[in-house]
């Protein structure tokens, strides 16, 4: 069970550090609210848009763990809070699958929410981004906009 988490843990943060090559690949969104208050708004929000978080990772949690192994190279950043959600929508799913296969590398999707010192960012990889040129193009763009209104709706944004 635990190395399935840590595996889950780096296909997520790879996910986020391959984007970081094309910032614009990356939707961010910053609220003054504590981390876990954003967590539970955007988990909300999600699920009222038919996105069902299908898994949780308290990734915070599980790095505090490595906090005396790595010493000075743990969290440097100092970021307080920092868990992800995977989500999933089965009727649009069912449609990128029909349309492009090879897009299904998308879903589930994944959404983080970090926060430090009452600073909560929350983060989701644009599928469009990727998605140029594909038959299933305007399936993921749809997509991509309902979560972010449901991020945005949230945050009250």
């Amino acid at each position: 069970m635990i190395k399935k988490i840590v595996i889950l843990l780096l296909m997520l943060f790879s996910s986020i550090i391959n984007a970081g090559e094309n910032q614009n690949a990356i939707y961010s969104i910053s609220a003054e609210k504590p981390g876990e208050e954003v967590y539970q708004a955007v988990y909300k929000s999600l699920e009222e848009s038919r996105f069902y978080v299908i898994f949780e990772a308290n990734i915070g949690k599980n790095l505090s763990r490595n906090a005396e192994r790595w010493g000075d190279e743990y969290n440097k950043n100092k970021i307080e809070f920092v868990k992800s959600m995977v989500v999933c929508n089965p009727y649009f799913t069912n449609q990128v699958m029909n349309r492009d296969p090879n897009m299904m590398s998308l879903c589930p999707l994944n959404i983080t929410v970090m926060s430090k010192a009452g600073n909560s960012t929350v983060l989701f990889k644009k599928l469009t981004a990727v998605a140029k040129g594909s038959p299933a193009e305007d399936v993921l763009w749809e997509i991509e906009n309902t979560i972010i209104t449901a991020i945005e709706n949230a945050l009250g944004q």
